[in-house]
């Protein structure tokens, strides 16, 4: 596999090149450092970053195409001496006619209203990166997709169709702990079990549709997904590992200006493919989500927003008696998750400080991004942030990360 994406990108390259069209090159270089704050925490190492990296991009534009490539490479010494790539983006965008748009390749998708809450996107995430201090472009796992839109009077839609399924990242234990529920503690690399993906075949691909259209200032959406979860929530007691369990989802979106601010409104119904009467305590139960969100500039340089996105659980008294019964933790019906976002511009611009929490309710658990960001020159940023957890239970989504507090600080250079 890393032999034929080496072939991809030698093939661009050539076809991409300056006797064809106009191309246009870029990246950056970075180092991050980071390390935890809390000396109980299982991890192998204490720290959770020490890399540096070299992205170069390049995009070729063209009369009926467009070629575009994502490429990283990383020293990373977290653990251990470790040299990496890794193909982010390597794509070819075509036009059929006037109403037909084509992408093929390895790609970053993306849809949906929320505000790093995700109902409707159900693409790979990577929330190894996403925790670390890496930027906000990595929280977006690639995929090898092909991405068809087509554009009409009716409104617009598109048809994404991944061939082989793609998990989110998620801390496994090296640099970051997390919460087994086998084990009912928070382990280390030691303590995990790998989950068993879907196997590589035709009928365990992905497909996810979505149709949109405006109405007035309103951008209205449906959207509809095939696949699997995206994380390992659930558990096949023949394997003895965590799986993905099949998933259908069902939702809509609206998004639009109000009051001098933005509004966004989402909703979702995941349907758990093979429990559907909620009585296998080895898969999830189905789902409805819902989603509310407002963001405004309330001063000069001053954005702030909110949101709010309750889920309830179907068949929710089965799974409360399961879980009793085996002495695991027991979640509500209805799931509140609350969470702000707050930017402050200052010095003419060349400092960004900003903040971010999720705090639930229900779960009496929380999550904290703070960032300071300035920009020495026109190509060099400098960051200093950091991600703090917290959680009254250790099985909660944030509260299995409660270890994990650290700290970073990151130098880019852009060209």
């Amino acid at each position: 596999m890393r032999q034929f994406r080496i072939y991809i990108v030698i093939a661009f390259l050539m076809l991409t090149s300056p006797a064809i069209g106009q191309v246009e090159f870029g990246g950056f270089l970075q180092a991050l450092h980071g390390g935890r704050l809390d000396e109980e925490n299982p991890t192998e190492t204490e720290y959770t970053a020490s890399e540096t990296r070299l992205q170069l991009k390049m995009e070729h534009f063209a009369d009926r195409a467009e070629f575009f490539g994502r490429l990283d490479f990383t020293y990373d010494a977290a653990v251990m001496q470790e040299y990496d790539w890794e193909l982010r983006e390597a794509y070819m965008k075509f036009r059929l006619g006037r109403d037909f748009d084509f992408k093929v390749g390895r790609q970053i998708l993306t849809w949906g209203t929320g505000d790093l809450i995700f109902i409707n996107d159900v693409f790979a995430k990577d929330y190894r990166s996403f925790f670390i201090g890496r930027d906000d472009q990595y929280l977006k796992a690639p995929q090898d997709a092909i991405r068809g839109e087509y554009y009409g009077n009716i409104g617009a839609v598109t048809v994404i169709w991944t061939p082989r399924f793609e998990a989110n990242r998620l801390p496994a234990g090296r640099r970051l702990s997390f919460f087994n529920p086998m084990s009912g503690a928070i382990v280390g690399a030691s303590g995990g079990m790998q989950p068993v993906m879907p196997e590589a075949k035709f009928e365990n691909s992905e497909i996810a549709i979505r149709y949109n259209k405006h109405f007035g200032y309103f951008n209205t959406a449906l959207y509809f997904y095939h696949g699997f979860y995206k994380n390992p929530v659930g558990f096949d007691p023949n394997l003895g590992a965590p799986v993905y369990p099949d998933l259908r989802v069902y939702g809509a979106s609206v998004r639009g200006p109000l009051a001098g601010g933005v509004l966004w409104l989402e909703g979702g119904y995941m349907h758990s493919i093979d429990d559907e009467d909620g009585d296998n305590p080895y898969l999830p139960n189905s789902s409805i989500t819902g989603l509310f969100g407002y963001e405004k500039q309330i001063a000069t340089n001053l954005t702030a927003n909110i949101q709010y996105q309750a889920d309830m659980m179907m068949e929710y008294e089965t799974y409360e008696m399961q879980q009793s019964s085996s002495g695991g933790y027991v979640r509500d019906e209805v799931k509140h998750l609350l969470t702000s976002r707050v930017t402050k511009l200052l010095y003419s611009e060349l400092l960004k400080l900003s903040g971010f929490i999720f705090y639930s309710p229900s779960e009496e658990d929380m999550y904290l991004r703070l960032a300071a960001e300035y920009k020495y020159t026109d190509e060099i940023i400098i960051t200093v942030g950091g991600n703090i957890f917290d959680g009254e239970y250790e099985a909660t989504d944030f509260g299995q990360f409660q270890k994990n507090d650290n700290a970073y600080l990151k130098l880019t250079y852009g060209f």
